[in-house]
């Protein structure tokens, strides 16, 4: 398993702002949810697609836009789409642009070192954001901290489960893409949270497979552990809301919608429309807003040469497990979301109310104190 090394997120906020000059220029988006050109840029940033999680256009790029914007930063911020070409072409572009620090999500640890590597023969420093890019070494991570996360769906389902007046049962596991590396710290983290609970008989781990990021996918994996089951699984460990989306709609086909309780991550607008019909149990809500100033205030430091600031903010690190390696790293504190919290995504700005609480989700957005 990974180790980590934690700081406090508090650290981010104890380091002040280090430079209010001139306005982001990330220009508009254009028709699959790239930046246009901003000429002459201080960062560069490549978000992975726009399908595995909505997370990454409707949270991701507008606090980044925002952190930037608020720093002083000239920024572009392109999204890769899910091609790994697209993704390399976007990266040989800023190296080219002659961006002073790029920012990546990568797709896979393999086309994410790449272009890692030859940001770091022009002399660019690299931040790997949110997923940490394997044997890539990034100069800086920037995250949540991904084990915790895992932790959180666990003792989630534990507690979602005894909510149901159930004492233990079958329980499966719907991970993440094996590609991520986060997925393997989300999974490291729930089966930290749950296995002592397996171990002693209370529940049986009775599926285990990768749903990949994909709400199709996970639904067909699902729906495979359901049939092999004869229907007795008690509890669901999904992944992220996505894939949580593709099991619930399984669910909804045997009739069994909200008698199985299943986690998720991301708080998005599916995810939360979910957790308030009483679908989905939670969700893992991690601020974006946080690790997008994380991210601006650290690129900050790295540009102005600034290395205390820099060691200031990365206060902890994660383990590259391929290279053998601790990276300095800024990791932010997840949140457990359920019905009775939702309001708290729809109150951080992380969520559209309007989005949310459409049509006949608006009385149960009101039952549970949801702003509209």
């Amino acid at each position: 398993m990974n180790t980590h090394k934690i700081g406090r997120l508090m650290a981010v906020a104890a380091v002040a702002t280090l430079s209010t000059a001139s306005l982001v220029a990330c220009g508009g988006s254009d028709d699959d949810g790239d930046s246009g050109d901003s000429g002459g840029t201080d960062v560069g940033v490549i978000l992975p697609d726009a399908t595995t999680s909505p997370r990454w256009e409707s949270q991701d790029r507008p606090n980044l836009e925002k952190a930037f914007a608020d720093a002083g930063l000239e920024a572009t911020i392109q999204n890769a789409q899910g091609d790994t070409a697209k993704f390399g072409q976007l990266c040989d572009s800023m190296i080219n642009e002659n961006v002073k620090v790029i920012i990546i999500t990568n797709l896979d640890s393999e086309s994410g070192a790449a272009c890692l590597k030859k940001a770091a023969d022009a002399g660019v420093t690299s931040i790997d954001y949110d997923r940490l890019t394997l044997n890539g070494g990034a100069s800086y991570y920037v995250s949540f901290d991904n084990v915790k996360v895992g932790e959180l769906m666990g003792a989630g389902l534990d507690a979602c489960i005894t909510e149901a007046g159930k004492t233990g049962g079958n329980i499966v596991y719907v991970n993440g893409a094996a590609t991520d590396n986060n997925a393997a710290l989300f999974k490291s983290g729930y089966e930290k949270a749950l296995e002592p609970k397996i171990a002693d008989g209370t529940y049986k781990l009775v599926g285990d497979q990768s749903g990949e990021w994909d709400a199709t996918k996970a639904g067909e994996v699902f729906d495979q552990m359901y049939t092999a089951n004869d229907g007795k699984i008690d509890g669901v460990v999904s992944a992220n809301d996505t894939m949580a989306g593709g099991i619930i709609a399984r669910l909804k086909a045997n009739n069994a919608q909200g008698k199985i309780p299943v986690t998720g991550q991301d708080a998005s607008v599916e995810g939360l429309q979910n957790i308030l019909q009483g679908f989905q149990c939670g969700t893992v809500y991690k601020n974006t807003e946080l690790e997008a100033k994380a991210a601006s205030d650290l690129a900050i430091a790295l540009i102005e040469g600034d290395e205390d600031a820099a060691a200031e903010l990365a206060t902890g690190s994660v383990e590259d497990t391929e290279a053998g390696k601790d990276v300095p790293s800024v990791l932010a504190e997840p949140v457990w979301v359920t019905k009775e919290s939702v309001k708290t995504v729809i109150e951080d700005g992380q969520a559209d109310a309007a989005e949310v609480c459409a049509g006949a989700i608006a009385d149960l957005c009101t039952e549970n104190g949801v702003p509209q």
